[in-house]
């Protein structure tokens, strides 16, 4: 394993787990990569310097931060929920480190841009933390709900702040997508991937779940529920937080394959599960690029799947060569630097024990994929009546989290089932289940627990 970075910068390592005996003739391997990024510079936290007043977005390599905030008829019933979103947000912007480009926008059937205004950015310091704070006691709750638009005015915000190397959305709804279509926000969605992550939050019990935590898949962030609106103060602050210590932006999982090899799957399987498959660009002869955003300090796990041309007893290959990369800092060539890499193998045997064993990782991150579908095919079997399905998903789902150690999501799951024995995946329905309990589970249904290591 070699690490590639410069010493001002995070360190990112990878390590891979797999299995790599396969019986004569085998094509296909498995390998959970694990990467890690420690010890950060101060190169990738440089930002503009304080600053005293509204204007344009710091130099290249800084941070900008647009924030989202739900400003639809609705954020009034009861009128403490536009409340709380106003002293949320407030603390979200005290909570940016000086430097920082941020603006704040008003959504509702339209965006505005309610701070600084101009279709620009402002620059973190004392004064424009003031000014943004006094703007944010101005908004108040009427119209519609179109978070395309919302998108969209992030994103042409981001496009002028010179080359930021972390662009940063939080997204904050109480409600459906209502006043565009699905198709308008799908589009919205695509057009912004790659431009800016986002985390997205939903307030209440009365948005729609799969529209929430699509906005943030789709744009490589975090979305939960704050199902009682006094909790947004703590969760914005936390999520500002997160935001402040990303390093390193726009960071891809490169993966090279040998002739006659095909990748299967690329899925990001912890902290939760995300499939990445579809959004491969090319980087050259047999290598593609999965994006994976932003990092600061933190590890995640990829379960990556790849097809070889089979082989007999005794040959070996390379069956993939993982690599993270990110873009070159300004005024240093336009190549990509690579940051860290790994090796994915492949060994033919007779050994019958060898070639039939489960690496441990990637049977880890198997079960927390198959918990996640579990846990989703059995809310909306109770949702559509089939109670006989939903105990049958559900049961499951409450066997693999307790299998796993996934304790978090075994607390969720028994606000909506009864746990007979959850080594065997025997429960009951609840006959009453909150709103807000239910949303929850759903919510966090892809949030995975990484594997025991003895």
């Amino acid at each position: 394993m070699a690490n590639f970075a410069k010493p001002s910068a995070p360190r990112f390592d990878v390590e891979v787990y797999q299995n790599e005996y396969l019986p004569e003739g085998g094509r296909d391997v498995s390998a959970i990569v694990t990467v890690t990024s420690t010890g950060g510079g101060s190169v990738a936290r440089t930002g503009a310097g304080s600053a005293g007043a509204a204007g344009a977005a710091g130099p290249s390599g800084g941070s900008a931060v647009v924030i989202m905030v739900d400003c639809s008829g609705s954020m009034d019933y009861p009128p403490e929920k536009m409340r709380n979103a106003r002293e949320a947000t407030a603390a979200a912007v005290d909570t940016l480190r000086d430097g920082t480009s941020f603006a704040v926008i008003a959504g509702t059937h339209v965006a505005r841009d309610v701070y600084p205004g101009g279709g620009r950015l402002a620059v973190a310091g004392p004064e424009t933390r003031s000014a943004a704070k006094e703007a944010l006691r101005r908004l108040s709750a009427g119209g519609g709900t179109a978070i395309g638009t919302w998108l969209r005015l992030a994103e042409s915000l981001f496009a002028g702040t010179d080359g930021a190397a972390i662009r940063h959305g939080i997204l904050l709804t109480d409600g459906r997508n209502e006043h565009e279509t699905p198709e308008a926000l799908a589009a919205a969605l695509e057009h912004c991937a790659g431009r800016f992550t986002c985390d997205a939050r939903g307030v209440g019990t009365d948005w729609e779940v799969k529209e929430v935590t699509g906005i943030a898949e789709a744009l490589l962030g975090r979305a939960d529920i704050v199902a009682d609106p006094a909790g947004l103060r703590a969760d914005f602050t936390a999520m500002m937080a997160r935001a402040m210590d990303k390093e390193v932006g726009d960071v891809a999982l490169r993966l090279w394959t040998p002739v006659g090899a095909e990748v299967l799957f690329v899925k990001q399987v912890a902290p939760s599960v995300v499939d990445l498959t579809d959004r491969r660009t090319e980087a050259g002869p047999r290598a593609g690029d999965y994006p994976t955003g932003s990092w600061g300090d933190e590890s995640r796990d990829y379960h990556v799947g790849v097809r070889v041309p089979g082989a007999g007893i005794g040959q070996e290959m390379l069956a993939a060569r993982a690599s993270l990369v990110a873009p070159a800092p300004a005024g240093e060539g336009a190549g990509p630097v690579v940051l860290s890499q790994g090796l994915v193998r492949a060994v033919w045997t007779d050994d019958l024990a060898a070639s039939t064993a489960i690496n441990p990782q990637v049977a880890h991150y198997t079960g927390q994929a198959e918990l996640a579908r579990a846990i989703q095919q059995g809310l909306e079997a109770r949702k559509s009546g089939d109670f006989d399905g939903a105990t049958a998903k559900l049961g499951r789902a409450v066997q693999l989290a307790s299998a796993s150690g996934n304790e978090d999501t075994a607390k969720l799951l028994a606000k909506v089932v009864d746990v007979v024995d959850a080594a065997t995946g025997t429960v009951r329905l609840k006959a009453k289940v909150t709103d807000a309990d239910e949303m929850t589970l759903e919510t966090r249904s892809t949030q995975t627990v990484r594997v025991k290591k003895s």
